[in-house]
């Protein structure tokens, strides 16, 4: 089964959070979470709002963006476009 985003949303794999700082291994409960990830499915855009973004894009989001979803094992964030904040080169 593959995901599909609608309108104006994409799909983002958030890039893993830090394990270890300076030797010391932090717990899960203490993690940051990832502001940046890659995008993995887009949708079509709205007749409002062209999509600009595109499979593969290296992008940053807010602390609270987004949707977290779970499929096929693997963590996900489903946010609108608009919440991108920027795309990385």
């Amino acid at each position: 089964m593959k995901v599909k985003p609608l309108a104006d949303r994409v799909l983002v794999a958030p890039a893993p959070a830090e394990e270890k700082v300076g030797g010391i291994i932090i717990p899960d409960t203490a993690k940051e979470k990832p502001l940046h990830g890659k995008v993995v499915a887009v949708g079509n855009g709205t007749k409002d709002e062209e999509m600009v973004l595109k499979e593969g894009d290296e992008v940053l989001y807010g602390k609270y963006s987004g949707t977290e979803l779970e499929f096929d094992g693997d963590t996900y964030l489903i946010m609108r476009q608009s919440d991108v904040l920027a795309v990385v080169k």
